[in-house]
């Protein structure tokens, strides 16, 4: 069966325009985000948020540095940002070019701007992590759509630890935008899951035993001889097959031995944006 990522997506959106709503009698609320270079996959990202921020009722700022800037000098602009009073969230698009990349430029970002949830002691979950834990409450909260379906780590730390303490999960990839941050959502949650990547050794027999596999690779790397009969599988990882864009599975493939599974486009990404502009939402509260 289909996890329905985008109907769950359109539903969390009317909470969020509600809630934008109500903060912008105050003030506006902005989003910052930077894009270095010219990547078309990158390029579309960012049209996706723009496009929610429309439909939420957020001001989108986005600075486009087409060139790839020096260090020092992108270290400015992103002071420049930061301390702008206007501004209540702040995204630099990943992956950076080489020469920028680095965990330290988040250091320069006010934990109650840096929504992604990329600190260290971050006051945020990355958006990506609370899409696939609210794709796996779906299915085991009695696939219903409602507002209880939103995470809430009071609440819902217990019920995970309780759902999961005898389940085995598999999460495949480490990526800075994909498998690192679920991990940390997950392990905040108290879920215990296997971590495989393309060193692993053996990873077949991990698939075979998983009852839920997460994967956020970017590759066709699970077919259906893999698999478990009834296991979930959660798609992050993006592909292109022609002019078609495609999982790290071939939904045909696999949808008679998976109980759940994520469809590609459609799935985990409109959750993804959904919880981004959550957070926008609870950082401008607590600027406020």
């Amino acid at each position: 069966m289909k996890i329905p990522g985008k109907k769950i997506a359109d539903y969390f959106l009317k909470s969020l325009k509600k809630e934008a709503r109500k903060l912008k009698r105050k003030k506006k609320i902005v989003l910052t985000v930077i894009l270095v270079g010219e990547s078309a996959q990158q390029l579309s990202f960012v049209k996706i948020k723009k496009k929610a921020a429309k439909q939420i009722g957020v001001k989108f700022n986005f600075i486009h540095l087409k060139n790839p800037p020096s260090f020092e000098k992108f270290l400015r602009l992103l002071k420049e940002i930061t301390t702008d009073k206007k501004t209540n969230g702040i995204i630099i698009q990943q992956p950076l070019p080489a020469q920028l990349s680095t965990e330290s430029l988040y250091d320069y970002i006010p934990s109650e701007k840096e929504i992604e949830g990329h600190k260290k002691k971050s006051i945020f979950f990355p958006p990506i992590g609370l899409a696939v834990l609210t794709a796996l409450k779906y299915i085991y909260k009695g696939q219903k759509i409602d507002d209880k379906l939103f995470i809430d780590p009071k609440k819902d730390k217990e019920f995970f630890k309780r759902i999961f303490h005898n389940k085995k999960v598999v999460l495949i990839g480490r990526g800075l935008t994909g498998g690192l941050p679920i991990g940390t959502t997950l392990s905040s949650f108290k879920i215990n899951y296997i971590g495989v990547n393309s060193k692993t050794p053996d990873k077949e027999l991990y698939y075979k035993e998983a009852d839920v596999i997460i994967t956020a690779v970017g590759k066709k790397i699970l077919t259906a001889s893999m698999l478990k009969p009834g296991v979930v599988l959660i798609n992050v990882g993006l592909r292109k097959e022609g002019n078609k864009l495609k999982g790290d599975f071939d939904e045909d493939e696999i949808k008679d031995i998976a109980s759940f599974y994520t469809p590609t486009p459609g799935g985990i990404g409109p959750l993804d944006v959904i919880y981004l502009y959550k957070n926008l939402l609870e950082a401008a509260k607590l600027q406020r």
